[in-house]
């Protein structure tokens, strides 16, 4: 299988269980083509290092306007974030989000997100059985990350359906009405917190100003709050999500971490790796032609990293289709690597793990229930995970 011309992500057995199929194409090469609802062709990167070297080349960028032959015919304000930028644009965003979304700020967050973790589970567990996404998963690091920014009465229905439709399309053909809800929303947002600031994350980006780089633009305060809350739920359901379902499926792991909980911090690293929550980092674009694994990849052609392929890729982890919690650590790319690194991967590694240890004290019955209906997984392709976990205890 040296190419791979059909459009795997509109296919229903790869979306249940891709795993297989990147098995294959990296059993021919780490580099193949292949089609998407957006590109006719995109090139995909399905081994470890080969998407390592990728995520780190500045060859290869992610601000398609700036390729020769593009023009920014009035993108959705939302898409002005670090995550399509380069160079010294993102250097200056980054560089203004660093400066308030300190390592000291998550940390100081710990208590919080024990107290919510200990209040979900309080309404959970009498029941007997959940939904753990809509029970935990997904209130968990929505209600963290709406304080965090401080939104703390913020619709979380209504932005979880517009978070689903942004992030359902995106790789493929975007859905203008899902971009333009969503700006809107976040607009009205930054005039609120424009009006009366708080002591928040989203007010201090409002203010956030650099004597060398100047403020945030409108569009990008946009941008950034969209990332912010985006990204800072939906990778972390998806962890705790997939996490879970790792350990029911092998009950013997999850024996052992109910035996010794000083396994956690390897168990969510295992997670990560073994089923992580983004499946393909965002687009790249060549700048010039580059040769990566013997394929060349001319300028302006597109490249998709599979975080999710480069996870199983056993070159890099020995049995990688093995859900092993002690096995030893050998870094993987669930959160990317290089200059787009995710930035929130602190504070999703600590929800994480407070999270699935909390659960696994209050409900060490915990198994899947037999009654709840088959997964239904998230469309697209950017984001591993099932809307729904049904369990019991």
């Amino acid at each position: 299988m040296s190419d791979v011309e059909t459009d795997l992500y509109a296919n229903a057995d790869f979306l249940a269980d891709p795993y297989p199929y990147y098995a294959r194409m990296r059993a021919a090469g780490p580099v193949h083509s292949v089609r998407t609802d957006e590109y006719e062709h995109a090139w995909l990167v399905v081994g470890h290092e080969e998407g390592r070297a990728v995520l780190a080349d500045p060859r290869f960028a992610k601000n398609w306007r700036t390729l020769p032959g593009q023009a920014d015919s009035g993108s959705a304000a939302i898409k002005y974030n670090m995550l399509e930028m380069d160079g010294e644009d993102h250097t200056r965003l980054r560089k203004l989000i660093s400066r308030e979304f300190t390592p000291r700020r998550i940390e100081a967050l710990r208590p919080r997100v024990r107290q919510i973790t200990g209040e979900l589970l309080d309404a959970m567990v009498p029941a007997g059985r959940a939904d753990l996404v809509d029970a935990l998963a997904f209130p968990l690091p929505m209600t963290v990350i709406c304080e965090l920014i401080g939104v703390p009465d913020l619709d979380r229905e209504a932005f979880r359906a517009m978070s689903a439709a942004v992030v359902s399309t995106l790789g493929e053909k975007e859905d203008p009405d899902a971009f333009g809800t969503m700006g809107a929303y976040l607009a009205e947002l930054i005039a609120t917190k424009r009006r009366t600031p708080g002591e928040d994350l989203l007010s201090a980006l409002i203010a956030a100003r650099d004597d060398d780089l100047g403020r945030l633009s409108s569009d990008e305060l946009i941008g950034m709050a969209f990332l912010l809350l985006v990204a800072g739920h939906e990778t972390t359901v998806n962890l705790i999500g997939n996490g879970v379902r790792a350990l029911l499926d092998h009950p013997d792991q999850l024996a052992a971490l109910k035996a010794d909980f000083g396994l956690l911090d390897a168990a969510v690293e295992e997670m990560l790796r073994y089923e992580g929550p983004v499946e393909n980092a965002t687009y790249r674009f060549a700048r010039e032609r580059v040769t990566v694994a013997g394929r060349v990849i001319e300028a302006g052609e597109t490249v998709l990293v599979s975080l999710a392929g480069a996870g199983r890729d056993g070159a890099r982890h020995p049995a990688p289709d093995t859900f092993d919690i002690r096995r030893e650590p050998r870094g993987h790319l669930a959160f990317g690597h290089g200059a787009h690194f995710c930035i929130g991967a602190p504070l999703a590694r600590m929800e994480g793990r407070i999270a699935i240890r909390a659960l696994l004290e209050r409900c060490p019955g915990l198994a899947p229930d037999p009654d709840g209906a088959a997964p239904e997984w998230v469309p697209g392709l950017l984001i591993r995970g099932a809307r729904r976990l049904p369990v019991r205890w």
